[in-house]
């Protein structure tokens, strides 16, 4: 999925997540059942009549993440642990989706990313819906702002923080990462989550892009590549991490697949490899 982006090239991200060997790691790693669901289908936004139809995509990125739902409902039913591979980050309305149907409730959710994606429609400057998923999320009934956190902000829209405020969401910014440090915020977020089923949705331009420099959006003075693997580290020592979904990868911005390697390794942090 790229229809949430003004920015061509996350739709590769998959690809070059795949390419970064991850289902070998996986292996290597101790998993053995490991089923690769495909990519979704996704229009190609440079078909005739498209962006006339659709300015910005949105009818088309709801329905491709009613499929996600289905899929993640399905996976989750069967007892598998959900890894969503992005595509930009408006695929987690249907992972968030997905995780609440299965479930009857919303999972407890801790987003890291440069950015809130909090806006609605009326406080977006752009309208793209990329930055848009945990507003939606929320009004849907699929994300529980008391039981959500976001972590490493640092570029927020005005009307993002009003809504922030307005509905009591957790946000820890990289000011907060400087002064608490990653552990101390992954404690508080722990909390906040409490018990009960996790979800980590994990937008690589969280991460600063001199370690990360294949993102669609990047912004200076992220969380490092060490802080990075210490929170999902952190995050699967608890032992409720559920399910995880990785976005935002611009292979055509990356340099050796730099980006969709780290992805791969973060994903094993968060499935519980330690250095020891």
């Amino acid at each position: 999925m790229d229809l949430g982006a003004d920015r061509r090239g996350v739709d590769m991200g998959p690809s070059a997540v795949r390419y970064a060997r991850l289902r070998e790691q996986l292996r290597a790693q101790g998993f053995e059942e490991i089923v690769d669901r495909g990519n979704l289908t996704v229009p190609d936004r440079e078909l005739a009549g498209l962006e006339a139809a659709d300015p910005r995509y949105f009818s088309i990125i709801r329905r491709v993440c009613e499929e996600l739902a289905t899929r993640v409902e399905s996976s989750v039913r069967e007892g598998a642990r959900p890894i969503v591979l992005g595509g930009d980050h408006s695929i987690a309305m249907g992972t968030l989706a997905g995780l609440r149907r299965a479930r009857g409730v919303p999972a407890g959710v801790i987003w890291f990313d440069a950015h809130a994606d909090i806006n609605s429609p009326r406080t977006s400057p752009s309208g793209n819906v990329h930055g848009m998923p945990v507003y939606y999320a929320a009004q849907a009934g699929d994300l529980d702002p008391r039981r959500s956190v976001l972590i490493g902000l640092r570029d927020v829209d005005a009307g993002e923080k009003e809504t922030i405020r307005a509905l009591g969401i957790a946000a820890f910014t990289m000011s907060d990462v400087d002064r608490l440090g990653m552990e101390g915020v992954i404690g508080r977020a722990l909390e906040i989550v409490g018990e009960g089923p996790l979800h980590v949705s994990f937008d690589m331009d969280a991460i600063d892009p001199s370690e990360a420099p294949g993102v669609g959006t990047p912004v200076k003075g992220g969380i490092t590549y060490r802080e990075a693997h210490l929170a999902l580290e952190e995050l699967a020592a608890r032992g409720n991490l559920r399910s995880l979904e990785i976005a935002e990868i611009n292979p055509i911005l990356d340099r050796s697949n730099a980006t969709a390697i780290l992805a791969v390794e973060l994903i094993l942090s968060a499935l519980g490899k330690t250095i020891l």
